[in-house]
């Protein structure tokens, strides 16, 4: 009978330890690599970055937007980080010099053809439990937004081109181009 292979369960200073200019996140203690942007993913970050925080700006807001990479640990442990393509947080308390320790209010993540699985699965699932707001995923393959709003329990899509309304924001919408 052949032993059962146990598998290795990363952390934090797994990820601090990897080399400059590889970037991975952690999640449950499994490490995922990720693949450079491609110039439309980082077009789409800055326009979206952009609009959101002209109207967070414009509205005397307090919530920051933070674009990638930019660590958030999720949990309380060291099995989980994370590096959003947009973060927003409204809890300055949460902030500290190296990213927010806890769940964004808002988070968007650009679907590539390296992370779907993880943007619409593992992802989704992540943000839901650890107590994020909002979660949208873009996805310019399918010029497509879906857009969870985990505490009114909505799931909605929308077409590029449409005004799509911001869950944390009322009266707050985006167009994604």
């Amino acid at each position: 009978m052949e032993a059962l292979k146990k598998e290795e369960i990363y952390t934090i200073d797994d990820i601090y330890a990897l080399p400059d200019g590889e970037r991975a996140e952690l999640i449950d203690g499994k490490i995922y690599y990720m693949d450079p942007p491609s110039r439309r993913h980082q077009d789409i970050i800055f326009s979206l970055s952009r609009r959101i925080a002209d109207y967070i700006d414009s509205n005397d807001g307090n919530c920051k937007v933070y674009l990638a990479p930019f660590a958030v640990f999720l949990n309380e442990n060291d099995t989980n980080y994370v590096e959003p393509d947009i973060s927003v947080i409204c809890d300055s308390g949460k902030l500290t010099d190296k990213g927010c320790n806890g769940a964004p209010d808002w988070i968007i993540e650009i679907v590539s053809p390296g992370s779907r699985q993880m943007d619409y699965f593992t992802k989704l699932f992540k943000y839901r439990t650890a107590g994020v707001k909002e979660y949208w995923i873009v996805d310019p393959e399918k010029d497509s937004v879906m857009v969870y709003q985990f505490e009114e329990e909505m799931m909605e899509q929308y077409s590029f081109g449409d005004d799509v309304p911001v869950g944390i924001y009322e009266g707050f919408s985006v167009k994604v181009q």
